[in-house]
């Protein structure tokens, strides 16, 4: 983890919400098994310093079922099967720039600077939405205001309700993308067709940056 990303974390961790988060999580595992696994949950941070963000997608929280969440949004590590918001993003990089992507583990995407953070970082084994309102929300809304303030000409992929509930975190130097979350319950309803991939790439070719390769 670079040393901003550190400093951060460090300072968060001697407010009051987050002393109280991190002994909610602590009782949790030992009452009940939590994904992801407690070295795992900040792996957006260890993976894409800030300085390298070009993109931020936020999800909503971690995948629920063994062996899937692994600290990066929407990610399974390989030989995982894969869950459907992650097909239906695939279906809408496919449809947007004509390319398959076939690689479920999105460490790639990380490493190009495409920040994939989870609106709550935790959830209960086979319980999706057990850790919201527990205070990860005050955590990632301050990681959306730090991103926005230290960097320029970052893209913000706001995907479903939560993630839209950060846009007035995010400075308007930044190009905001939003749709609904790509979940089979809403992904019909417009997130299919967004084009956010291409909207991206074009954004940051633009104003000098390197597009994703999002064939990952």
């Amino acid at each position: 983890m670079d040393n901003e990303w550190v400093l951060f974390i460090e300072n968060e961790k001697k407010k009051p919400y987050f002393t109280k988060l991190l002994s909610f999580i602590e009782n949790e595992r030992k009452k009940t098994t939590v994904f992801p696994k407690d070295e795992d949950v900040f792996n957006a941070f260890k993976i894409t310093p800030l300085k390298d963000i070009k993109c931020v997608i936020i999800g909503q929280d971690p995948y629920f079922n063994p062996n899937e969440a692994h600290g990066l949004a929407f990610s399974v590590k390989k030989g995982v099967k894969i869950p459907p918001s992650l097909r239906n993003i695939f279906i809408e990089i496919e449809s947007d720039l004509g390319i398959k992507c076939s690689n479920t583990d999105l460490t790639g995407w990380a490493k190009q600077g495409v920040f994939l953070i989870n609106r709550v970082l935790t959830v209960r084994s086979g319980e999706p939405n057990s850790h919201k309102d527990c205070g990860w929300e005050e955590f990632t809304n301050s990681v959306i205001t730090f991103i926005s303030k230290k960097n320029t000409g970052c893209v913000f992929m706001l995907w479903g309700n939560e993630a839209r509930k950060l846009k007035k975190s995010i400075n308007v130097q930044h190009l905001i993308l939003e749709a609904p979350h790509p979940s089979p319950l809403s992904s019909y309803r417009g997130f299919f067709g967004c084009r956010h991939f291409s909207s991206c790439n074009s954004f940051l070719t633009s104003i000098g940056k390197d597009g994703i390769n999002w064939e990952n």
